[in-house]
């Protein structure tokens, strides 16, 4: 114990409190009057600065996007986490497609997860900000727009371990997972996401077509797999060569030929996604380049019937698009080439490009050369090659039938599509009625072609008729009559 004699008195103990307290008064006092204010502020931040505790813990934010294009390792962590669930998890969110094996499982905003990497403990946070989205103009429209991200908290020794180690592994096992459980998707536009943009929507893809069941020639058919193989094989021939790794295809030819069942059996054969984008519900170039941001790598882009899909004012005789809607309008030829080829076609690799059209000689040239659609493929009407392996696909017939060689005959002497042949083997699954239906449908299809043809040899007549009649001075009603009667009845077999 200390000697009485040491301990100071309460009196002397509140003299000073008393006396340090009038000074940290007067000094604070005197700061008022003599330090500016926003100074003042400065100075408390900057003590508060060096003299708060520091917390040993560092937080990486994962967001969901990169600027205009998505952010891989928001993805993957996405993916990788629904594999992290513990018990603890108190709220998630579960779907399920009818084409899928397994539950597809995601976490709810504000969960957590515990992860652990070479014995570091990783805390996961999925995040959902919503915000009040604003126009232009500066107002707010009533919508709003949804910020999605996750923090990664971990000790901050092993920033370097986590940032070169654990993402990668994180985006490796991703990958696998989702190589495991692919399913391919079908992408369409979403118009109605906001005001000013469209966004990628999309659902299973089940079509179940394959190169084995198209009814293409064989040798086509061939060289438009051996094209594909060699494309997603040449990754670092393209890097060398300084080229978007791309490929573009046009598919041209009559409805019903098969165009969407060859995109369909591309897909199916290479494992990859369809984007169908509609160039009709695109008004501006910056939506293209959004949307085009937005695919992912191993996909295919398809823009059907691009001669009629949408109107390029900058490359029309006419007045292009309404008046009206000029200043709303702004997606242009240029736009769309920058986009198959330009700059912005690098962002992003292994993707495939397929335009469909009925009319190849509507396109602009300037789609045509190579680079922007580097291979054309012509779907043209069915051949014996492509009826046998309709016969194949639809009534299992592996060899040969006595109806074949009418119906090849016939095939010779007139133009039916595939969809055509198709249709008359689905009616019946005796094989000896489905193919009595495909030659009553090719006798027809022909008896219509010699009656066209042969009005129209009649309808040629009457106006060589007319023109000798004009020049003998004879009077032109008759022949005027001839030609009109000769057109209605082309309208009529037409």
């Amino acid at each position: 114990m200390f000697p009485t004699r040491d301990m100071p008195s309460p009196s002397s103990l509140f003299s000073a409190y008393a006396s340090m307290a009038a000074s940290m008064m007067l000094v604070r006092s005197m700061a008022n009057e003599l330090i500016p204010h926003p100074i003042r502020g400065y100075l408390l931040s900057t003590l508060r600065y060096y003299f708060k505790p520091r917390s040993p813990q560092l937080t990486l934010v994962i967001e969901e996007n990169c600027g205009m294009s998505r952010n891989q390792v928001f993805d993957a962590a996405e993916i990788y986490l629904c594999t992290k669930i513990s018990p603890n998890t108190e709220r998630l969110k579960i779907s399920k497609s009818p084409k899928e094996k397994n539950l597809t499982i995601r976490l709810e905003k504000g969960e957590k997860i515990v992860d652990f990497h070479e014995g570091i403990e990783l805390k996961w946070r999925f995040v959902c900000d919503e915000t009040e989205k604003n126009n232009p103009n500066g107002h707010n429209n009533g919508q709003r727009s949804e910020k999605r991200y996750f923090e990664l908290t971990f000790h901050k020794k092993h920033k370097d371990t986590i940032v070169s180690s654990y993402i990668q592994f994180v985006l490796e096992r991703a990958k696998a997972i989702k190589d495991e459980e692919r399913v391919l998707k079908m992408h369409t536009l979403n118009t109605s996401y906001s005001y000013n943009g469209v966004k990628w929507e999309s659902i299973n893809l089940e079509h179940p077509a394959t190169f084995e069941t198209l009814a293409m020639d064989p040798e086509l058919r061939n060289a438009v797999i051996e094209d594909l193989d060699r494309f997603v094989k040449r990754k670092d021939f393209y890097k060398r060569v300084g080229r978007a790794w791309k490929r573009g295809y046009l598919l041209y030819g009559p409805p019903g030929t098969g165009k969407s069942s060859l995109i369909a059996a591309m897909a199916n054969h290479l494992k990859f996604d369809v984007y169908d984008l509609q160039l009709a519900n695109i008004l501006r170039d910056s939506d293209l380049r959004r949307l085009l941001l937005a695919t992912a790598n191993r996909s295919i882009l398809v823009i059907e019937d691009i001669d009629c899909s949408v109107d390029l004012p900058d490359r029309r005789h006419g007045d292009g698009r309404k008046q009206h809607d000029a200043q709303y309008v702004q997606l242009t030829l240029s736009g769309l080439l920058n986009f198959i080829d330009g700059l912005w076609s690098s962002c992003g690799d292994e993707r495939i490009i397929v335009f469909t059209t009925n009319h190849k000689d509507r396109l602009d040239p300037a789609l045509l050369r190579p680079g922007r659609m580097d291979m054309h493929i012509n779907m043209s009407y069915c051949n014996s090659h492509g009826f046998k392996q309709l016969a194949s696909t639809y009534l299992g017939i592996r060899g040969h039938h006595h109806l074949f060689g009418e119906i090849e005959g016939l095939m010779g002497e007139t133009q039916v599509t595939p969809a055509q042949i198709a249709e008359e083997l689905m009616r019946s699954e005796d094989a000896d009625v489905a193919l009595q239906g495909v030659i009553k449908l090719l006798k027809r299809k022909k008896m219509e072609g010699d009656e066209v043809e042969d009005v129209a040899d009649q309808n040629k007549a009457a106006i060589q008729k007319a023109k000798r009649q004009k020049l003998g001075n004879k009077p032109r009603r008759s022949g005027r009559n001839i030609v009109a009667k000769s057109n209605r009845r082309i309208r009529k077999f037409l």
